[in-house]
């Protein structure tokens, strides 16, 4: 029996998309092992995935606090640090495992840099899995990061690559550094930079597709796009979401904090007049102190899908999550990017008409609400902009490019 192993990043975020696509590879006869957050382990059991294990504990304790950082630049330099903070652990564990179950395939999140090491370090069949938008520079696209609109003909193409030279020497100073002491101590020769940390692997599984990629001219054929792998826990819908009423409007926090609970005060607020019933969730940011209104209602946590089909509009972050839930339920968006890759999925949304964004130094109650209201105006384009988008594929895809790596024959392929 084939067996495949990943390793991915400690939050929901980025264990979740992977999940259906592991069961498929698990439904097609593989022994399939995935090493994730200890606390999503019994959730993705209860899916039906077979082989869920922890992370090292040391990992999760390295906590993402780009939050609190005071500039853009600072927020990027502190999120990439504590990514990397976490790399020598990620490689312990990885080279364990990879010495017990003896894979034929791994499978790395992008930001286990740890693991990306260890997966080069191995010699195995190795794909990298990005859940979120291509981050590969050419002239046909906007440079990554910035949520600049496209331009397109010779001045647009002069912009991107001028751009596009600033952003990668930006995060090759951020990322090199700690990437390349891991990459030493393994015997592993260093990056000149970022880009190469792109292309290592022997191919890079792109989660998501058009209409939220722009279109490329041509890509190096280690890259491959198989569309959203959208997943969340079974949970049954409760009681008051199925009561008759006002339309609702899904807002939602991130899932790994990021400060953004003034996103939920300014919906309650902003929202309270309405005609609309508000569905706030608040995840890592619960209990924080929020207004109330008497169309609010607050959770830590309520399933997504059963909202999205009752739901008017969503008032996000920007996480490629739950924008992909929203879009392939075709709901519009407001989105209001607090940083990392938001301002990018931001201007993503906005350009395949799914929705709207509001920046988040411009955030008040009274702008969130003219958001909703052009972010509803726009249904029919979220609609078919989500029609696109489940289009651009789905687990039978992902599995696919993941065999495809592995061969024929009685082999493994494990995931952590």
């Amino acid at each position: 029996m084939p067996t495949i192993y990943a390793y991915t990043s400690p939050a929901a975020g980025h264990a979740f998309p992977l999940v259906p696509g592991l069961l498929e590879l698990q439904a097609r006869g593989h022994d399939v092992h995935l090493r994730t957050a200890p606390a999503l382990v019994d959730v993705i059991r209860a899916a039906g995935l077979h082989n869920v294990e922890p992370v090292d504990p040391r990992v999760p304790a390295i906590e993402a606090s780009d939050y609190l950082a005071t500039s853009p630049k600072e927020r990027l330099t502190r999120g990439l640090e504590n990514l990397i903070r976490r790399g020598p652990f990620e490689l312990e564990q990885f080279r364990a495992d990879v010495a017990e179950l003896r894979p034929d395939l791994v499978l790395t999140d992008i930001n286990a840099y740890g693991a990306v090491v260890g997966a080069e370090e191995s010699g195995l069949p190795w794909a990298s899995v990005q859940p979120t938008l291509l981050a590969y520079p050419d002239a046909d696209t906007p440079p990554y990061g910035l949520g600049l609109k496209p331009l397109g003909g010779p001045v647009g193409r002069a912009r991107n690559r001028v751009l596009n030279r600033v952003i990668i020497s930006t995060y090759t100073k951020a990322m090199l550094p700690g990437i390349n002491g891991l990459r030493a101590g393994a015997g592993l020769a260093p990056l000149d930079d970022v880009v190469q940390h792109v292309l290592r692997p022997h191919r890079l599984l792109v989660l998501t597709g058009e209409p939220l990629e722009y279109p490329r001219r041509a890509l190096p054929a280690t890259i491959r796009h198989v569309g959203p792998q959208a997943w969340e826990p079974e949970a049954r819908a409760p009681d008051w979401l199925l009561e008759d009423g006002d339309p609702w409007v899904l807002v939602t926090c991130s899932t790994e904090y990021q400060g953004d609970e003034r996103l939920a005060r300014a919906a309650i607020e902003g929202l309270r007049d309405e005609g609309v019933r508000v569905a706030v969730t608040m995840a890592d940011a619960y209990g924080a102190d929020l207004p109330s209104a008497p169309n609010a209602r607050v959770e830590r946590f309520v399933p997504h899908g059963p909202v999205l089909e009752r739901a008017a509009a969503v008032v996000c972050h920007g996480g490629m999550g739950i924008v992909q839930k929203s879009l392939a339920a075709g709901v519009p968006l407001a989105v209001v990017p607090f940083g990392r890759d938001q301002p990018e999925v931001a201007r993503r949304v906005v350009e395949c008409g799914a929705g709207v964004q509001l920046p988040a130094k411009r955030l008040t109650p009274e702008r969130l609400r003219h958001a909703v209201r052009g972010a509803i105006a726009r249904r029919a384009s979220a609609r078919a902009a989500g029609d696109a988008l489940r289009r651009s594929g789905c687990p039978a895809r992902f599995a696919d490019e993941a065999e495809e790596l592995v061969g024929a024959g009685d082999r493994a392929v494990a995931v952590v």
